[in-house]
Order: structure tokens, then sequence, then C-alpha cells
């Protein structure tokens, strides 16, 4: 029994080593190289990863790898540019590969609305420009990255003043009543048009140095699944994401200086003296000894300064991250203007059960602080008499500034000391903003064609005056807080963004019938609200009221329910169709206008995959795209336009009586409550556009571009016109009477001039022509009518220097 027994421990030890032996030879270190198929050089840099895991490694510089995996594991080779190669590891010899080049640019994917697609596969108006082609130098906000880069997007800085927003524009605007701005979507939560008070820039939000693409989508075909806020285009923002294996520490930082480029041409002090002396020699009284640059007085040389520190890594290899702090100090080369910016960002991309559960998290923080300069001191160092100081004797009522006064008082229609007007206010915020949203993609185990994607997320901001704004009780150059010892006035701000997206999405490849399905629908809720509260105070009191502007609140919130779909399909890799339809109703309108319906359909043919093109080895890419669809606008700048309100009338409205206790004429401010005048039948802005696209490439993409000509035309745009006495509880309305039209070209090229592993040279050009005009403005025909007067001007009550005409531009 006990050699049996023994024998029996024996036997089992040493099916316990051989079995030991056999996992142990399961894994081995895997060697090899990888080089370009065409020329036979090195790639350094190329990913090698086990298939449906995060293990894996990169190649070195002279193309080698090694790897440590199981046998019969299978190995992913991708290179940005090349096509990807997959190989099973068997045997023990070296494996080398040699990757094939790709046709630049056509497997490129790019973000569209509610997804990805490959740029090959796009019929829409969609140009992508990423990291590697952005704007370089000294970069404040997020759209100067791309200005210039992009046909069609027109970005006009809004001004000179650190982090100083910008008019954006995608093919022209769309409305004279409501907002012509982009709707733009930061890793995928769409933000609410405008900024918080006391902020320079909706954008601000999210630091250049975080940003991987920046999408614009131009055409119905393209932005009609974002139906209601698309009319007016739409832009993606999306930041980069964690990763590789091991922690990676980034730091990029510049200092820059900013100087005037170039004042207006004015006279000096002694040219002013003798032209003043030769038209008015009465009153050379008038004239000072000084001489004095004025510009030369409000502008200085500006020292700024950008940190951004980011931290891109993997945790235990299952949490990809990449977190960034960056901290931002930018002075205007107008005194007193200052900006001061921090950010932090953090993305999270883990996946879970074999890769069919992808999460990506986000979250962007922004604490921002400005301190506003007095922009009126430009116009004054303009109009402002040279031969007079800064300061002098005789001007301490003034705080020693040079004023023109008569007896003591400010003189209101003189010129404006502009030093003064800037040293003599203080004028400075706070914003902090929020944006944070989590995203799961789940592709089905029991069914991998079919995914499901929730997206939750949120956009808070919070803008404030930083203490109050202060008018000295000096400053001249306020005659009114002059009289009144001087003023203050404060404002505070919140905003909320609150968003739920969920779509299914079905893709199938039917190689037997050649066709390729992409189906997706979905649903979307979407809540704005805000809460704003303003008070200007005189530090002295007249008729008891210390009041300039009473105090105001005003709370505000709509909401925005969506249904959308969408249907791609492809046949044989040449013809493409895309069909878009989105269904929305928002709490702007009532309820029998509260539902539009916003359809696009595209087709799209590639030339190129013809037999009588296919082998024409100098084109690379010919493709012509057809589309058309109908866009709404549901920003109208009012989130109860269809049903009556009561509003204040003029702060300044006062009445006057006789005081007979002491025998004078007393007047008293009042406001006035009063009900608005409304159009129950306040409906969608809609606007159709038509769009004709020729893409081309050739010498394997090195050259490459494309042609648009489209054609969009909105209807039912507002406007406010006159109505007839007693007709309503005003003699104006907002109303959707009119027309307008854009019609245009644009035209880019892109040349890889030189492509080597030392040096790349990309030569860039885009031309845009866009035609705007107005087509009505009333509901009948009225020739009396002038038209839309806007914009105005000192020098009276009500007075208008400009107009929107029909048969104009807006």
């Amino acid at each position: 029994m006990n050699v049996k027994s023994n024998f029996r421990r024996l036997l089992l030890v040493a099916l316990g080593l051989i079995c030991m032996y056999g996992i142990q030879a399961q894994k081995r270190t895997v060697t090899g190289n990888v080089k370009d198929a065409s020329d036979g050089s090195a790639l350094p840099g190329v990913s090698v990863a086990v298939k449906n895991t995060t293990q894996g490694t990169i190649t070195s510089f002279d193309g080698n790898f090694s790897l440590e995996v199981e046998q019969g594991s299978t190995l992913v080779f991708s290179f940005i540019g090349y096509k990807a190669q997959e190989v099973t590891v068997s045997g023990t010899s070296p494996i080398n590969i040699r990757l094939e080049q790709e046709v630049m640019g056509v497997d490129e994917v790019v973000v569209i609305g509610y997804g990805v697609s490959k740029k090959k596969d796009l019929t829409g108006s969609v140009q992508t420009v990423s990291v590697k082609d952005f704007n370089q130098g000294a970069i404040t906000s997020a759209q100067q990255l791309v200005n210039g880069k992009i046909a069609g997007l027109q970005i006009t800085e809004s001004g000179g003043a650190p982090g100083a927003g910008a008019t954006i524009r995608i093919r022209g605007g769309s409305s004279i009543s409501a907002s012509n701005d982009p709707l733009i979507i930061i890793d995928g939560v769409p933000i609410a048009n405008g900024s918080v008070n006391g902020g320079r820039n909706p954008l601000d939000i999210v630091n250049p140095n975080d940003i991987e693409t920046f999408t614009v989508l131009k055409d119905a075909s393209a932005t009609a699944i974002y139906g209601s806020r698309a009319s007016n285009g739409v832009i993606i923002i999306t930041t980069k994401k964690g990763t590789g294996t091991k922690l990676a520490i980034d730091y990029t930082g510049n200092v820059s200086m900013a100087t005037v480029a170039k004042t207006v041409d004015m006279l000096k002090a002694d040219e002013y003296r003798t032209l003043f002396n030769q038209k008015f020699p009465a009153n050379t009284s008038l004239m000072g000894t000084a001489s004095t640059d004025w510009q030369d007085e409000i502008y200085e040389n500006a020292i700024s300064t950008d940190h951004n520190l980011s931290f891109n890594g993997n945790v235990k290899n299952v949490l990809p991250f990449r977190a960034s702090v960056g901290y931002n100090l930018s002075n205007g080369i107008l005194k007193e203007s200052q900006m001061q910016r921090t950010t932090l960002a953090l993305n999270l991309s883990p996946s879970f059960f074999e890769d069919h559960l992808r999460v990506n998290a986000s979250a962007k923080g922004m604490f921002n602080q400005n301190n506003f300069s007095n922009e009126g001191a430009i116009g004054s160092a303009i109009v402002m008499d040279p031969t007079h100081p800064v300061k002098g004797a005789g001007y301490d009522a003034f705080g020693g500034y040079f004023t023109w006064n008569q007896a003591g008082m400010p003189t209101t229609i003189a010129p404006k000391n502009p030093v003064a007007q800037l040293n003599q206010v203080t004028d400075k915020s706070t914003v902090n903003r929020f944006i944070g949203n989590m995203q799961a993609d789940y592709k089905f185990h029991f069914l991998p064609e079919l995914r499901a994607n929730l997206n939750v997320g949120m956009d808070y901001s919070q803008g404030e005056s930083d203490g109050n704004k202060v008018v000295d009780p000096k400053a001249a150059w306020d005659a009114e807080s002059f009289a009144r010892k001087g003023s203050f006035s404060w404002y505070t701000q919140d905003k909320k963004n609150e968003l739920l997206d969920f779509y299914l999405q079905y893709t199938k490849d039917l190689e037997q019938i050649k066709s390729r399905f992409d189906v997706m629908g979905g649903y979307s809720w979407q809540h704005f609200w805000q809460q704003s509260e303003s008070a200007s105070f005189f530090n002295t009191k007249v008729n008891n009221s210390d009041v300039r502007d009473p105090y105001k609140m005003y709370k505000s919130e709509n909401y925005l329910v969506s249904f959308f779909g969408r249907l791609n399909y492809t046949f044989n890799s040449k013809y493409y169709l895309t069909f878009t339809l989105r269904n929305d109703g928002s709490s702007r309108f009532a309820k029998d206008n509260r539902w539009g319906l916003f359809p696009s359909v595209a087709l799209a043919w590639s030339a190129k995959e013809e037999s009588f093109l296919r082998d024409v080895d100098v084109l690379s890419n010919l493709k012509v795209r057809l589309g058309y669809g109908v866009t709404g606008q549901q920003d109208i700048g009012s989130e109860y336009g269809y049903f009556g309100i009561y509003e204040r009338g003029e702060s300044t409205a006062a009445y006057v009586y006789f005081d007979a206790q002491s025998g004078t004429y007393k007047r008293v401010m009042i406001e006035t409550i009063r009900p608005a005048g409304y159009d129950a039948g306040l409906k969608w802005e809609e606007t159709a556009t038509y769009n004709i696209a020729l893409d081309y490439g050739f010498l394997n993409n090195r050259i490459s571009g494309s042609v648009d000509v489209y054609y969009r035309k909105t209807s039912d745009m507002l406007n406010v016109i006159p109505v007839s006495a007693g007709a309503n509880l005003t003699n104006q309305l907002l109303t959707n009477v009119g027309n307008m039209e854009n019609k245009g070209i644009e035209v880019s090229a892109n040349v890889l001039a030189i492509d080597t592993k030392d040096l790349k040279w990309n030569i860039g050009a885009n031309f845009t022509y866009n035609k705007n005009e107005i087509t009505k403005l009333t509901a009948v025909d009225d020739p009396n009518y002038l038209g839309v007067q806007h914009h105005t001007i000192d020098g009276g009550t009500g007075n208008m220097i400009k107009i929107h005409k029909v048969g104009y531009p807006a």
C-alpha cells in the first residue's frame, strides 16, 4: 500500500510539473521588425497591441519591437497613414511586418452628429482641423486655433482685449432678429449661445491646449441631425483623451509681448496750435502749453504668459486618463485691461466586457478673473486736445485730471480726458464655469451590430461683478456721477444647461449585395435655466432716491425635446445615401407651433471607384456630393414671446408736481409696469439649404481639396413690424414675416509639399464668396416701409444709423 501510494504521489507531482511547463511554454517573448512596404525604411512608433487587450508596445527608432505574449495571440500593427495589419503568434521565428500606406485622408475618422464617420463615406459638407494643423503662437481662445483654416467659417474678433470673444459665422447669417451664432458642442455637450455676465468669451471654458479636433458642419445634410439649433451651422470640439500605457507628463509654456501695431495719425501739439490759431484766432486762450500724445498715454506694451501641464496614462491598464491644468495671464495693450484664467480638465475613457462597453467621462472647470478697461478712452484719445496735460494745477475737484468745465462742473459736450476714463473707474468680474458629461456606448453581446449610447451632461456657469463697478466721485468724464458724488453698480448671473441623449445604432454589412446599412434613432432632452440680478446706485440722494436703475431680477427657462433618426446606406463602396429626420419641440412656442420637423437627404458618388478611373494612378480621390435639408431656429431671444407678460417701463419716466409748502416744482422718478405685445402664433424660423460639391485628390492625396456651391433660404424670419393701433398691446410686434437668401461658393486646397521622416511641409488655402440678401420684411407689400432701423448713436433719443432693407444684405 505504501509503495503504491508513493508511486501515485510521484506520478501526480510529475504530471503537475509537466502541466506547469506546458503553461509556461504558452508564453513567449516575440520580437520582430516593422518597415514601410514601399521603400523598406524602418517605421518607429508603430503601435503593436495584443488584440482585445490593453497589452502592447511601440517600435523603436529602427522599427524593432519586443513583447511577451501567449502563444496563439493576435497582434495588431497600426500606424497613422498605414493600413492596420493583424498577425497570429505561432512558432518561434521573428515577426517581420511590411505596412502598406493608405491613401492619405480617405480613411480619416471625423466627428459628425451623434457619432463618427470615415471621411470617404461623408455625404455632407464637413471639415475637420486637428491638433497637427492648428494655428501656432500665443493662442488664448479656442477659435484662434482655426481662424483662416476652414472655407465658409468667418471668425471676427470682437476686439483686442485679453481673451475677447469673436463673432463666428458659417456661410453667412440666417436671421436679423434671432441668433446667428452656430451651435457649439464640446465633448458631446451642446452649450447655450452667449456668455455669462462678466465673461468675455463662451469658449473660454476650453483650454486651447486640450483640444484635439475642431469640426465644422456646414450644409443641412450634416447639420439637420441637430434640427432646431442648426440653422447657423454646427461646430464640434473634441478634447484629448488618455492614450498609451505609461505615465507621460507634458509641459508647454510661453511668454509673449503685445505692442500697438499702429495708431491713428494725429496732429502733434505744435501743429494743432498752428492750425487752431489760423482757424480761431479769437480763441487762442483755450490752447494749453503741454504736448500730450493721448494715444501714447492710454496704450502700453503688454507682457502675457501661458502655462499648461498635462498628465496622460493608463491606471492598471484598465483606466486610460488625461488630466491637465492651465494658467493664462493676458494683459491688454489698453491700460488696466487684464484676464487671468485657470482651467482644469479630466478625461477618463475605460472599456469593459472585452471592449463591448466603452465609457467616456469628462469634466472641465474654468475660473476666470477679468479687469475691464473703459474702452471709451480709445475714442477720446483721438479727439482730445493735445495742448493740455494729463494732470494739472487747479483740477483737484476732478482728481487732478485736466477737464473741460464750466462753473466747476464738467462740460458734457466737450472731449473727455482718456487717462481719467481709464483710472477713475474700477470694473472687474469673476466667472466660474463647469462642463461635464458621461457617455456610455454598449455593443450588445448577442448582437454586436447593435449599439446603445447614453450621454448625460451639464453646463453650469456663474458670473458676477468682482465687488462693485465703481465710478470715482471726482470722475469728470461721467457728468452725472460727478454731480452725485460717484456711483457704483453690481450684477450676478447663474446659468444651467442640462442634457440627456440616448440613441440606438445598428450597422450591418451585406457583402452578398455589396451593401452597408447604418441606422440610428434616438431621443434628446435639454433644459436651459438662468437667473440674473443687478442694481446701480449713486452716492448722494436726489428726491430721497439713491437708485439710478431700480433693482432688477430676471429668471427664465426653456426646454427642448427631440426625436431624431438617420440612415446611411452605401452600395459597392461607390454610391452613398444619407437621410436624416429630426422632430423638435420647444417650450418657446405655443402648443400649435411647438413642434418642428427637419428633414435632409444627401447623395454621393465616388467616381474614383469606377472601373474607368480606378487605375488612373495620378487621381486618388474624386467624389461628387449633392444635398438638401431644412434646419430650424428657436433661439429667438425670448422664452415667453407667444403669451402675454408684463414688463417694466423706462426707469427715466417721471412726473412733475408743485410743492405748495416750498413753493417750487418737484420731479419724482417713477417706473411703470405695462402689458407687452405678443404674437400667439410665433413659430420657428426655417432655413432650407441646397449644396453641390466636388472632392478631389491627386498623387496619393498629396494635393487635395473640395469645391462647394450652396444656396440657403430662410423663411418665416422674425422681424419687428408696425401694427395697427388697437390691434395689439403695442404698436410694434415681433412676428414671422421675413425671408432671406445666402448664395455662395467655397474652395479649399491642400498641398503636402514635403513629406519625409524629418520634415513635413503642408500648404493650405481656401476661398469663400457669400452673397446675402433680404428678400422680404413685412406681411404686406408697403412701399413706404423703410426697413428695420438699428444701431443707436449718441446725440438724441432713439436715433439709429443702420437699416435692414429688402434688396440689400443684412
